[in-house]
């Protein structure tokens, strides 16, 4: 057996010794402030905001070759209108045949034509100076009739310019845009881009942003076309992709809170619902050079509810 010398015990003795003395801290205090933070980041966060699909797609009715119309469509019970800058097309929804055509003068005073609608028996359609600045926008009333303008609304110097509008429950409703290469106010992008609720004066009450998927969505664009659908829930289109936002007003929050995407035959831009067909609407296709209408399904009731 092997023992340990007196001098390697002694040092060993005092190693232990110099351990058990060594006193062993207590723990730390969490301080309330920790205590706090760890208890919010233990609740549920919010899902990411991703777009959503469920499988939604219009069907294609028909289309028709038009002229000129690159900015948006009206339409009302006999007719469909094309809209471009400097043109205003009317055309037979039974036949795609023109019957009245209105032309402005390339840099005359329309700048930016884009989404109309008939509105208290005028077709209404929103005008921007885009992409001029300062950003500046107007309503351009038109005699569906003769297709002659009629009158006009100046809405004067607004952050954004007007791409929609629609009058509803005695208020406008109205899209002002922000993009993010050109014709924006310098230090603003596409984010800005906002919906409004105005009063008769035009005066704003309130306005919401838009969700952050959708912007995401529009690249380097916005909201091209918007209105309120009959179920109560907004619908819009951006400027490029084949589909269309399906969106309502917020119980809570900034921004208006996204229900669903719809794929639609046409590429963004502006349309319009033809109100005396169930869910159908019209949009237009700028690579054809077609206005084309479709029907959009009805949204099912788990995403009507809230």
């Amino acid at each position: 057996m092997h023992l340990l010398s007196p001098r390697s015990l002694l040092g060993l003795l005092t190693l232990s010794a110099g351990f058990a003395a060594e006193p062993v801290a207590p723990p730390k205090p969490i301080s309330e402030g920790d205590a706090n933070r760890e208890w919010l980041m233990s609740l549920p966060a919010a899902p990411k905001p991703e777009l959503t699909r469920h499988g939604l797609a219009a069907e294609e009715l028909r289309r028709w070759k038009v002229r000129g119309a690159n900015q948006g469509v009206a339409v009302d019970a006999k007719y469909f209108y094309g809209v471009g800058n400097h043109v205003v097309g009317k055309y037979e929804k039974t036949t795609g045949n023109r019957v009245a055509e209105w032309v402005g003068p390339r840099g005359g005073a329309t700048i930016h034509l884009n989404g109309g609608l008939i509105q208290d028996g005028l077709l209404v359609l929103a005008h921007s100076n885009f992409p001029q600045l300062p950003m500046a926008s107007s309503l351009e009333y038109f005699d569906p009739a003769t297709v002659q303008p009629v009158k006009t609304q100046g809405l004067g110097i607004r952050l954004g310019s007007l791409t929609w509008a629609e009058k509803k429950d005695g208020f406008w409703w109205a899209c002002f845009a922000n993009y993010n290469d050109q014709g924006t106010t310098p230090g603003f992008d596409n984010r800005w881009t906002y919906l409004g609720k105005f009063d008769e004066h035009w005066q704003m009450v309130e306005s919401w942003i838009f969700p952050p998927q959708i912007v995401a969505a529009w690249g380097k664009s916005a909201s091209s076309g918007g209105s309120w659908g009959d179920d109560g829930l907004l619908y819009v289109t951006g400027h490029d992709e084949k589909e269309l936002y399906v969106l309502r007003l917020p119980k809570m929050g900034v921004a208006l809170e996204y229900v669903t995407t719809m794929a639609v035959p046409f590429e963004g831009q502006s349309w319009a619902w033809d109100r005396g067909e169930k869910r159908v609407i019209y949009g237009i296709t700028r690579k054809s050079g077609e206005v084309v209408a479709a029907r959009i399904p009805e949204l099912p009731a788990a995403l009507l509810r809230r």
